[in-house]
């Protein structure tokens, strides 16, 4: 986790001096996404039109929320770098939270992943230890009919298992 300090009332420096920090200080990719934020309001883009260049380029939530918050800021006026404390917790909560999400999750995960593995498996088991057997579920039109059903409910569990465990945050 990276973590940076643009608290630029507090050091006294301008935002986009706070830009330039963050780009120098940063690591690839946000760093270059900050450079050239401050590349194109120091060359004479307006700061709004250059933050919602950055948004643009930034696919993040966390992008969209800090130029909306420093729009916002620029707009209604107030203390930018209490703003910029403030998003800077939010960030960190919602990342704490990815992480649990994650964490919670991963149970899920792997019972999906044995419970999709194990047909397959014991069907390789059972040719093995019995292949005559096994070869009537692929000769005879009810054995057909029964593995084209396990494998359409097979995908559908596997497919509902994902959609329990993919936790949007």
């Amino acid at each position: 986790e990276v973590t940076l300090d643009l608290h630029d009332e507090r050091l006294g420096h301008a935002f986009p001096t706070g830009i330039k920090i963050a780009a120098d200080e940063l690591p690839e990719p946000a760093g270059p996404e900050f450079r050239l934020l401050y590349e194109r309001q120091n060359f004479g883009a307006p700061i709004p039109e250059a933050l919602r260049a950055f948004a643009e380029r930034v696919p993040t939530i966390d992008a969209r929320f800090f130029v909306t918050a420093v729009l916002t800021q620029r707009e209604a006026g107030g203390n930018l770098s209490e703003i910029l404390d403030r998003l800077a917790s939010v960030m960190r909560e919602r990342f704490r939270i990815r992480q649990e999400v994650r964490t919670r999750s991963a149970h899920g995960r792997v019972s999906a992943f044995v419970l999709a593995g194990m047909p397959p498996v014991l069907a390789a088991l059972m040719m093995a230890a019995n292949p005559k057997q096994m070869m009537l579920m692929f000769t005879d039109p009810l054995g057909v009919k029964l593995v084209m059903a396990g494998v359409v409910l097979q995908v559908a569990g596997v497919l509902l298992v994902r959609k329990i465990v993919d936790i949007r945050y």
